[in-house]
């Protein structure tokens, strides 16, 4: 499965990871960012993975404008 990750900066283009890699980097970091761009479907079966693996997922929207459509989604992983 892949999701986008954040852009860093507003004209970038969101880089795309595969789900595998996201969990080779849980060893390092906890806290994963994802571009507006994924889908609510594409982000619950990510965390649906992740929890039949034994981890813990918290999903929130993060705003970072005042606009509606600025936003992120920021996703912690826990074991």
């Amino acid at each position: 499965m892949k999701l986008k990750l954040a852009r860093t900066t507003l004209k970038a283009k969101p880089r795309t990871v595969e789900v595998e890699k996201i969990e080779e980097e849980l060893a390092e970091k906890s806290i994963f960012y994802f571009d507006k761009d994924n889908s609510h479907k594409e982000l619950k079966e990510m965390i649906e993975y992740f929890e039949e693996k034994g981890y813990s997922v918290y999903m929130r929207e993060v705003k970072y404008g005042l606009d509606e459509n600025e936003y992120i989604y920021e996703v912690h992983i826990i074991a």
